[in-house]
């Protein structure tokens, strides 16, 4: 049996590049609003007196509207993907969201429910994309590579929300103002979907060019050789185990928590903190180079770990969903405790949103590729069912802080946001690390386990 390839760089290499560059614009893409709702809002945030501004009073709305369309097609993405592949999916559901971004500041002289229509459009664009890329990593990343590549991929969607508030922040200050922000990334998502078209491919079989060497490696790894046909889905199996249940509820947890942050940091640093539009931009951005980079370090330090059989794969999942939820859930407690102090919080405040946002970097280790380690086969599937639900009930999380937070510049109720954050990822942790599974399941091939279809 083949165990390891050498060589440099191979087909697999190319591959991850190419999704890596996917998340990095889907985030990008995703949340530019969370920055650019601020300068849209503000009179006097672009140099440019004659760069549009509004007077909406449902930013909350306007923000939740992604997820509106963003859980609806996740889990029959999953389907889809396995069934028929993922190539094109990617393709078509990516140039959609990429068409929906570019519109959004032509149509927002129309009112706030164009914008919110072009974000759930968007949001639907983007729910294919997670459940394709789960389902190609599982062609894609033998075994002993997974954890580097599974993290190096989602790691994109990290640094990619580094780059976008950072850079919507600086251009929402210039001449050219925020409509540029939304131009140059749905170009730029154009621009990807051409490229993927030409290069990329759902699977190692489906590659003309790979030398044999490198697919034999992978498809062995995977036990795949002969095995062309899609099994059926083993749904029964499926609902019935407690392994996914825990991935599940710890996808929620950190879902919600990300959501929480990844689309109210900009507000609260600008109303509670007292940050400037382009000194937002760059320190919203922070925490998530912070999250790129421990989410690198957990996947590299996964993949040493459990290769040279230190800790079980199980274990390893346990002990980084662990830092990536319980060390934010404290975080954000401290938080919330020094929010209501006299003195100036600007500086700790700003440090604890760095270790809440970073440390959670190492779900990408935790829950985050379990489904693939549960189940390759149907990985896909359980990364849309699990992602599905979990954005449908993290729609409610922009509407459930804007139904708290009344008063943006009163820190006292930001807290009770971050307490109910906290708890609920000290939740999803609990349950993963008591109920969760590293082993691949029974019914990964269903046609060993025919009663559970």
């Amino acid at each position: 049996m083949i165990t390891a390839i050498t060589g440099g760089w191979g087909t697999r290499h190319s591959q991850i590049l190419l999704l890596f560059l996917l998340p990095l614009l889907a985030y990008g893409m995703r949340v530019n609003m969370s920055v650019g709702i601020v300068a849209m809002t503000d009179p006097v945030a672009s140099l440019n007196p004659d760069v549009p501004t509004y007077e909406w009073s449902d930013q909350g709305v306007i923000l939740s509207s992604f997820f509106m369309g963003y859980f609806i097609p996740q889990a029959p993405a999953g389907l889809l993907a396995k069934n028929y592949g993922p190539k094109w999916i990617i393709a078509g559901s990516f140039a959609v969201n990429s068409l929906m971004v570019v519109l959004v500041p032509i149509v927002a002289p129309l009112g706030s429910w164009a914008v919110i229509v072009c974000r759930a459009l968007q949001g639907l664009g983007q729910g294919f994309i997670y459940p394709c890329i789960h389902q190609t990593l599982s062609k894609w990343a033998p075994p002993l590579e997974r954890a580097r590549f599974v993290t190096f991929v989602y790691s994109g969607a990290n640094l990619g929300t580094v780059i976008s508030m950072s850079f919507t922040g600086w251009i929402s200050e210039t001449w050219v103002g925020w409509p540029w922000a939304f131009y140059v990334y749905g170009a730029a998502g154009l621009l990807w979907t051409g490229v993927w078209i030409v290069f990329g491919r759902s699977s190692p079989a489906e590659h003309d060019t790979i030398v044999p060497l490198e697919k034999q490696y992978i498809e062995v790894s995977l036990g795949e050789i002969g095995c062309a046909r899609s099994p059926p889905t083993p749904w029964k199996a499926i609902f019935t185990s407690m392994p996914f249940w825990a991935v599940l509820i710890a996808q929620f947890g950190q879902a919600w928590g990300f959501t929480i942050l990844i689309t109210n940091i900009p507000t609260y640093m600008s109303n509670v903190l007292g940050f400037d539009i382009k000194k937002n931009g760059a320190l919203s951005a922070g925490p998530y180079f912070a999250f790129w980079i421990f989410s690198l370090l957990s996947g590299v330090i996964s993949d040493y770990v459990v290769s040279r059989e230190y800790v079980t794969v199980g274990f390893a999942r346990k002990f980084a969903n662990t830092i990536a939820l319980c060390v934010p859930g404290i975080g954000l407690i401290v938080l919330g405790v020094i929010g209501n102090a006299q003195w100036d919080i600007t500086d700790a405040a700003v440090i604890l949103l760095f270790i809440s946002v970073g440390f959670n970097g190492s779900s990408t280790c935790g829950y985050h590729m379990n489904h693939i380690d549960l189940s390759p086969v149907h990985s896909g599937t359980l990364m849309g069912i699990a992602s599905g639900s979990t954005n449908f009930l993290c729609l409610f999380a922009p509407l459930l802080l804007q139904f708290i937070v009344t008063d943006e510049k009163d820190a006292f109720q930001w807290a009770t946001v971050f307490y109910i954050t906290s708890a609920i990822y000290l939740i999803g942790n609990t349950v993963f690390v008591v109920f969760g599974s590293g082993e691949t399941q029974p019914w990964n091939n269903v046609e060993e386990d025919d009663e559970n279809s």
